[in-house]
């Protein structure tokens, strides 16, 4: 219970104030002119404002509120090092009991991890954790905060008053001075690369003190090549040169030998991508004659802003004789020699539409596309019924690459497109619109030639399952064959039409090695803390994946099988950083969030990003690591009034905030009424009384 004195004026608090100053003067002017009875006119206008001020006697019934004192325990990737974990949890343990003893406080815990559905969180955040969790204590009933963590911590507020409340703040450090780690840092890491070309990562091995080594090895792992190994100097920026080998991601794995009493090995290894990019890819294109199709594979292939587009179109065959000027043939002479043999390599694809041999080209020179193939080239071949004739591009040198022999016989009647087993699996064809149900929904084709596929794969079939869609690879490099030259009824919407565009782009992109289009794929992906890892096959079965771990850590997954070749499987993680995952001679890597995470960057104890915040809120750094894992004794605690400074060698001080809450109240009229009129009444009569004597 307690009591008070309080004014609940008759009149705004402002009016009050002007009568009683104006009250004043007059009453300066009596004294200064000593006119009689000037004494008692003062204690009369003193009687008369403090009736109208209207003080109350206040009985307060006070209901006592609990201290809250923070204890933030950091669960974070550095804390799991080092035998920290398990002293953390005896330092929560012993925490808990000797705040359990101390009366009238409550505890708040908060759990601060490094891993978070956030992508934006990046680092140890004790702080913004702490903030969250007191979002509903009231800041008056707040004793204190104690942290318990290795000290790394990535958002101190630069001021005690950042903080949001005025209480001590304590850090228990749950490692030891003077620790010591070797660790290798990433400098500059380019993202894209041109195929062909180079790029250079620049890395650096650090130490947090001084040993007695001066140099290092670092084991370098490039994508499909043996390790290399190379010294280098601590401290020292190192340039380690990458070949953009192919499309998509190439992943380089660099390692740092371990230092001798070292903290952890988790930062001695740092696996870095760089996505190979293609400049646009060239396409020449020969069309034997004009016909109803020619403009799909130009309309295609033009609408492709990645492709670069050389045609010619052969309108007239030179045995063809009829008086008009050779001037007149053409608007440009068909450049052979320049394109068939000067720039020959330049080009990432050739495709041959209806094209039979007439004499345009030498067998010379697609002898050399042959050797072109065999080099690492790609040819399409879009034939009708000029691939069963005896000018057949088969019957020339470039047949001993093309994967299919035709018989001479071309079937002519109606048929719908259908993949085949593998053509259901393999990524040019196996979700194109329409494929699914029994019988496909698009349009129907009226030609195919008659072949028989040599080494090659068949993922389309045509009228009585003659081989529609052909593939197949030649020494470095592919070739496709595309019996029908009835794709145009696609393209012009016959009876509905047909996904012309995806199926003929994805098999010129597959031509050209298109990553995505592999028939053997590993990739993965991250969300949050989860890891989905996606397999694509051509295969019934394919091998477990071994995921590797910042840590260096190795887990193996069976992945379950999906629709379409695909398999895949989900991983949940705990840690951030990046993981790596193979199968086999595959490889993908994937980040989970930040790259070069800072929570890894330095795992070593400290008190310093901490030390100012502590000093300005009165609160200490208290060294708990010991050795064998072991916590060393907890300070005692100590709750204070006040003080400047809230800790020593062996305590530490929590503020006594002694908060409550009214649950009644009842006021005592001390001047009013009957009491104050005659009181105030007696006055003015004993002042008139004086003036008149």
């Amino acid at each position: 219970m307690k009591w008070s004195l309080e004014f609940l004026p008759l009149v705004p608090w402002p009016v009050l104030w002007s009568l009683t100053g104006a009250g004043i003067v007059l009453l300066a002017l009596l004294f200064w002119r000593s006119r009689r009875g000037a004494a008692l006119r003062f204690l009369s206008f003193a009687l008369l404002m403090l009736a109208i001020a209207n003080p109350q006697l206040k009985q307060e019934d006070r209901e006592p509120l609990n201290n809250i004192v923070a204890v933030v325990v950091d669960e974070s990737q550095s804390q799991s090092i080092a035998g920290r974990t398990k002293r953390t949890e005896e330092l929560r343990k012993g925490l808990a009991d000797s705040l359990a003893s101390i009366p009238n406080l409550e505890v708040r815990w908060v759990r601060s991890t490094s891993t978070t559905s956030d992508s934006d969180r990046d680092g140890t955040m004790l702080f913004t954790d702490l903030a969250q969790g007191l979002s509903d204590v009231p800041r008056d009933r707040l004793a204190g905060a104690i942290l318990i963590t290795e000290g790394e911590i990535h958002d101190v507020p630069g001021t005690a008053a950042a903080l949001g409340f005025d209480a001590p703040v304590h850090a228990l450090i749950t490692g030891k001075p003077g620790e010591f780690d070797r660790r290798l840092q990433v400098l500059s890491a380019p993202r894209f690369g041109l195929v062909g070309g180079r790029q250079t990562f620049e890395v650096k091995v650090t130490e947090t003190a001084k040993s007695n080594a001066t140099t290092a090895n670092l084991t370098i792992r490039r994508q499909g090549q043996e390790p290399e190994t190379q010294g280098v100097r601590i401290d020292e920026p190192i340039e380690v040169p990458v070949t953009i080998d192919h499309a998509g991601p190439n992943i380089v794995e660099i390692e740092v030998d371990p230092a001798q009493g070292e903290l952890t090995k988790i930062n001695n290894r740092v696996v870095l991508t760089v996505e190979g990019v293609r400049e646009n890819m060239r396409v020449l294109l020969v069309s034997g004659e004009p016909h109803a199709g020619e403009r799909t594979w130009r309309n295609m292939l033009k609408s492709d802003a990645s492709v670069d587009l050389v045609h010619f179109t052969i309108l007239r065959p030179p045995e063809k004789q009829d008086g008009t000027p050779i001037n007149q043939l053409s608007l440009i002479a068909f450049p052979t020699r320049e394109l068939f043999q000067e720039k020959l390599e330049e080009f990432d694809l050739i495709i041959f539409d209806r094209y039979q041999r007439r004499g345009v080209l030498p067998l010379l020179y697609l002898e050399n596309v042959a050797r072109y193939v065999e080099r690492g080239g790609a040819v399409l071949v879009s034939a009708g019924d000029d691939y069963a004739s005896p000018l057949s591009l088969y019957r020339t040198p470039l047949g001993q690459v093309l994967p299919a022999v035709p018989s001479g016989r071309v079937v002519e009647q109606p048929f719908k497109p259908a993949l085949t087993e593998l053509g259901a699996k393999h990524p040019v064809t196996n979700d194109l619109p329409g494929a699914s149900g029994a019988e496909p929904s698009w349009g129907r084709w009226f030609r195919v030639v008659d072949v028989d596929p040599r080494d090659a794969e068949v993922l389309m079939k045509g009228a009585n399952d003659k081989p529609l869609l052909v593939i197949g690879r030649r020494g470095e490099g592919r070739v496709a064959l595309l019996l029908s030259d009835h794709a145009w009824l696609w393209a012009r919407g016959y009876e509905g039409g047909g996904p012309y565009t995806d199926l003929l782009r994805r098999l010129a992109h597959w031509l050209m090695k298109e990553p995505d289009l592999e028939e053997e794929t590993l990739k993965a992906t991250s969300r949050g803390q989860t890891i989905t890892v996606e397999r694509g096959s051509i295969k019934d079965s394919v091998d477990p994946v071994t995921v590797t771990f910042p840590s260096g850590k190795e887990e193996t997954l069976t992945l379950d099988k999906g629709e379409g070749g695909a398999w895949r499987k989900v991983l949940n993680v705990e840690g951030q950083g990046v993981y790596r995952v193979a199968s086999g001679k595959l490889a993908s890597v994937v980040t989970v969030g930040k790259a070069n995470a800072k929570e890894l960057a330095a795992v070593t104890a400290t008190d310093k990003p901490l030390a100012p915040l502590l000093d300005e809120t009165g609160g200490g750094a208290f060294w708990m690591g010991r050795d064998q894992a072991d916590a060393g004794a907890l300070p005692r605690l100590v709750m204070l009034r006040s003080g400047t400074v809230m800790h020593g060698d062996d305590w530490l001080g929590l503020r006594k905030r002694e908060a409550y809450n009214v649950r009644g109240v009842r006021l005592f009229p001390l001047f009013t009424g009957f009491l104050a009129l005659a009181v105030l009444l007696g006055a003015l009569a004993v002042t008139w009384w004086r003036e008149g004597h």
